[in-house]
C-alpha cells in the first residue's frame, strides 16, 4: 500500500511539479482530526492521499463517490459517502469521526463550478464541534486548471499545471455555550467558512508585483484574452496591453527616473490602463490626480508628492475644459501629452516592445534588477478632502494585491464577467476594485470616463451585458431615476461604497431591476477595502463583515453611549502619507496601538456575527449641552422624511450650547416640524433635530460622488 503511495506521489511530482508546505503541522494531529479542504477538482482526492502521510478517510458526496475517479482510486482507501442534506447521514460521519483518525471532509460539497469557493455546509462544522474534532486546513491550488476540474470555458486549462498543497496547522471550533440548536450549527458553519476563506486567502498569490501579477494572469488566461474596453469600443487583450505598456512605458523613461512619482492626469480609458501599467514597467510610481479639484487642488497635490512630471492628453483636456487649469499646472510641473509621446515613438522601438512582451522571464528579471517588490511604492492617491486638507497616500504593490485577494477570497468573480466601471481611477474604489481586480483575475471591464452621465451608463450596461458594476450613493440612485427597468437585466452584484447607502436606493434597485445592492466599507488607506456585504453573508443597514487578514480593535469614545472608534491592522494597509507641510517624506502615522494599526476615524457597532454598522466619524459629531450628536444620523433622518432630496449636516459655533447643528437640504418645501415628527415617531430625542434648515440649490459635492463637508461647512457658516 506504502509503496503504491510513494509510485503515485512521483507520478503526480512529475506530472504536476506538485509542491507541498507545512508539512510540519501534521505532527501536531491527535487520535480526532477533520481535515477540510477546498474543491478544485476530481483530483483532489488523489493528491491529498497521495502527500499527506497520514492513514485517511474519504468523507464524499453521494454523487461525487459514483464518479470514475473515485471508483478508480477506492481500492486504495476507505471512502464514506455522505449526504450532506441528510441528518442521519451527518451522524453517522459523527460517529465515524469519534472512532479516530484522520477524515477528510470537503465542506462546498462539490468541486467548484466558479474557480472560487463555493457555498460551505453547516453540517460538517457541526460534526467537528459535536465529536470535538480538531481542524487540519488544507488548500489546493493549482488543480482547478487541469482537465480533471468542472471549469471548462472558465479558464484555460492545461495537461499538467503546477499544483501546491498548503497545510495550516490544526485549531479548534470554539463555540459559546448560549449558542444550541440551530443557532449553534449556524455558528459551526460560519466558523468553518471563515476558516476556509482565511485559508484560500492566506495561499493566494499577494506578495509579488502588479506587473509580474499581470504576467501571471496571461499565463492564466491566455494573451489573446480580452480584458478591457472603453468607448471608443476598440476591445483589447493581455498581449496588446503588455505591448504597448512596454513600448510606452519605455518612452517614459526619458522623461522620469526610477520610483520616481509621476502624476496622471486621465480619465477612464485604455490610454489611462496602458499608462499605468507602462510606468510599473520601468519601476516609476504612477500619482493618480484628481482632475476634478481644479487647478489648486493639483498643483497642492504635485507640491506634496513632489511631482515632477504630468501624463494627460490634449484631446482629454479639451473635451473636459481643462485648459485653463492645465495652463496653471504647466507652470509648476511638466507636462507631458500622449500624443506627443506617441509621434516620437520610432518603428524598432514598437518592434522592440512586441518581441520582449513574449518572454515573461524576462520581463520579471529585469523588474526585479530595478528594485521593484512586494513592499514597494506602486501607486499614490490623495484622499478626497471632504473633512480636509488632502493628503497622499502611498499604497504598495502587496497593499493592492492583498486588497483584491480579501475581495475574491468572499465573492465568486468569474472570467465571464463584465465589469462596468464609471468610477474614475483617481478614486481607490474606481482603481482598486472597478480596475485592478478584473484586469488581474481575467473579468472584461469596461472603462467609462464619467460616472455623472445618468441617462448614458445604463444604457452601456445594457449594450456591454455588464455582470457588476461599482458605484457610490449618489452615482447608484441617479442611474435609477434614469434607467430603463430591463437596463440591467444581466447584472449579478452591485457594490456600493465611498459613502453611506441609502435604504430607498437599495429599495429601488430591488424593486426596479430585481438587482441587490452589496453595500462596503473602506478608506483609501486601506486600498480601499475593509467591509463588505457578499452574496453569501448580507446584512441591511451594515456595511458587511471585516475582510480576512484584517485585525480590529475598538475603543470607547468619551460622550458616546453607542459605538467605539474602529482601528484595522492588515496587508492591505498604506505604506504612509505624504503631507504637504513635509512634502515627499514618507510618514507612518502613529497610533497608540503602533504604526502598524491603522485609526478610521470612524465610529462603529459591530454584532455577534461580524457585521459592523457605522454611526459617523468621529469628526462628525456634535457636541450640544454635553451631548454626541451624529451629524450622518441627522442626514439619515433628513433622508427619511425627504428620500429624494440631496442633505448634509454640519455643526457650526453656538454661544449658549457650544454647538449649533444646520441642515442644508435641496428639498424645497422643507419643514423642521416634518423632521420632529419623523424623530418622535423613531423615538429619538429632539436635541437630534437640526436646529436650522437651510435650502440650497445642490449640496457640495466632490468629484468622488462623497458630499464636499468642507465647502459645505463654509457656507453654513457664512449664512449663518
Amino acid at each position: 500500500m506504502e509503496m503504491q503511495r510513494r509510485l503515485l506521489r512521483w507520478l503526480l511530482i512529475k506530472l504536476y511539479k506538485v509542491d507541498v508546505n507545512g508539512l510540519d503541522n501534521l505532527e501536531r494531529l491527535n487520535d480526532n482530526v477533520i481535515i477540510i479542504a477546498n474543491h478544485t477538482s476530481y483530483l483532489d482526492v488523489v493528491l491529498l492521499y497521495a502527500f499527506l502521510p497520514v492513514e485517511l478517510t474519504f468523507a464524499v458526496n453521494t454523487q461525487v463517490a459514483k464518479s470514475w475517479m473515485i471508483r478508480v482510486v477506492r481500492p486504495f482507501f476507505e471512502i464514506f459517502a455522505i449526504d450532506p442534506t441528510n441528518p442521519l447521514s451527518m451522524r453517522s460521519l459523527i460517529k465515524r469521526v469519534q472512532q479516530g483518525g484522520n477524515v477528510v471532509i470537503f465542506p462546498e460539497g462539490r468541486i467548484t463550478v466558479t474557480g472560487s469557493l463555493m457555498k460551505i455546509y453547516q453540517g460538517p462544522g457541526l460534526v467537528t464541534v459535536r465529536s470535538d474534532a480538531s481542524v487540519l486546513p488544507v488548500s489546493i491550488d493549482g488543480a482547478q486548471y487541469t482537465p480533471f476540474s468542472r471549469l471548462h470555458g472558465l479558464v484555460r486549462r492545461r495537461l499538467f499545471p503546477e499544483i501546491t498543497l498548503n497545510i495550516f496547522a490544526p485549531q479548534k471550533l470554539e463555540i459559546a455555550d448560549h449558542y444550541r440548536g440551530r443557532a449553534r450549527r449556524e455558528k459551526a458553519g460560519k466558523i468553518l467558512s471563515d476558516i476556509m476563506t482565511n485559508m484560500v486567502f492566506e495561499t493566494s498569490d499577494y506578495k509579488t508585483s502588479l506587473f509580474d501579477r499581470l504576467l501571471d494572469a496571461r499565463k492564466i488566461h491566455g494573451g489573446k484574452h480580452i480584458i478591457a474596453e472603453d468607448i471608443q469600443r476598440i476591445p483589447i487583450d493581455y498581449d496588446t496591453l503588455i505591448t504597448k505598456s512596454l513600448v510606452l512605458g519605455k518612452a517614459l523613461t526619458h522623461y522620469s527616473h526610477r520610483d520616481e512619482y509621476v502624476g496622471v492626469m486621465l480619465p477612464g480609458a485604455l490610454s489611462t490602463l496602458v499608462t499605468f501599467w507602462g510606468l510599473h514597467a520601468y519601476g516609476r510610481v504612477p500619482a493618480m490626480l484628481n482632475f476634478t479639484v481644479g487647478a489648486s487642488g493639483m498643483i497642492s497635490a504635485c507640491e506634496t508628492a513632489q511631482i515632477k512630471t504630468v501624463i494627460t492628453a490634449k484631446r482629454f483636456i479639451r473635451m473636459s475644459k481643462l485648459d485653463d487649469a492645465i495652463e496653471a499646472l504647466a507652470r509648476k510641473v511638466t507636462v507631458l501629452y500622449l500624443e506627443d509621446i506617441a509621434e516620437k515613438i520610432p518603428l524598432r522601438s514598437k518592434i522592440r516592445g512586441v518581441i520582449i512582451s513574449k518572454f515573461d522571464r524576462g520581463l520579471k528579471r529585469r523588474h526585479r534588477q530595478r528594485g521593484v517588490s512586494s513592499h514597494s511604492a506602486a501607486v499614490v492617491l490623495f484622499t478626497s478632502g471632504s473633512e480636509g486638507v488632502p493628503k497622499g497616500v502611498v499604497l504598495s504593490h502587496q497593499n493592492l494585491l492583498a486588497n483584491m485577494n480579501q475581495m475574491a477570497s468572499r465573492i465568486d468573480f468569474s472570467i465571464k464577467d463584465i465589469a462596468l466601471n464609471a468610477l474614475p481611477l483617481f478614486h481607490s474604489f474606481g482603481l482598486t476594485a472597478g480596475t485592478l481586480l478584473p484586469t488581474l483575475n481575467g473579468m472584461k471591464t469596461f472603462l467609462y470616463p464619467s460616472p455623472l452621465h445618468y441617462r448614458v451608463i445604463p444604457e452601456i450596461a445594457y449594450d456591454i451585458n455588464a455582470t457588476i458594476m461599482f458605484g457610490t450613493n449618489t452615482f447608484l440612485a441617479g442611474y435609477a431615476r434614469f434607467a430603463h427597468p430591463y437596463d440591467f437585466y444581466s447584472m449579478r452584484y452591485v457594490f456600493a461604497g465611498a459613502e453611506k447607502l441609502k435604504d430607498e436606493v437599495r429599495k429601488v434597485w430591488e424593486s426596479k431591476f430585481g438587482v441587490r445592492i452589496f453595500e462596503g466599507y473602506g478608506v483609501t488607506e486601506a486600498s480601499p477595502v475593509i467591509a463588505v456585504n457578499t452574496p453569501m453573508g448580507n446584512k441591511a443597514g451594515t456595511v458587511g463583515r471585516l475582510l480576512p487578514a484584517m485585525e480590529q480593535r475598538l475603543e470607547k469614545v468619551p460622550g458616546l453611549k453607542k459605538g467605539q472608534r474602529l482601528y484595522v491592522k492588515g496587508p492591505n494597509i498604506m505604506l504612509g502619507y505624504l503631507l504637504h507641510d513635509n512634502p515627499g517624506k514618507l510618514v507612518k502615522p502613529e497610533t497608540e496601538y503602533g504604526t502598524e494599526w491603522y485609526d478610521t476615524g470612524d465610529i462603529v457597532d459591530i454584532d455577534e456575527e461580524g457585521f459592523v454598522k457605522i454611526s459617523g466619524r468621529a469628526k462628525r459629531f456634535a457636541k450640544i449641552a454635553g451631548e454626541m450628536i451624529s451629524l450622518t444620523a441627522i442626514e439619515a433622518l433628513a433622508s427619511k422624511v425627504w428620500p429624494d432630496a440631496q442633505h448634509a449636516a454640519v455643526a457650526v459655533p453656538d454661544d449658549r450650547k457650544g454647538e449649533q447643528i444646520i441642515l442644508m437640504t435641496t428639498q424645497k418645501d422643507s419643514d423642521r416640524a416634518k423632521i420632529v415628527h419623523q424623530a418622535q415617531q423613531d423615538n429619538i430625542g429632539e436635541i437630534v433635530v437640526p436646529r436650522k434648515i437651510m435650502v440650497v440649490v445642490a449640496v457640495p459635492v466632490l468629484g468622488t460622488g462623497k458630499t464636499d463637508y468642507v465647502s459645505a461647512q463654509v457656507i453654513a457658516e457664512q449664512r449663518v
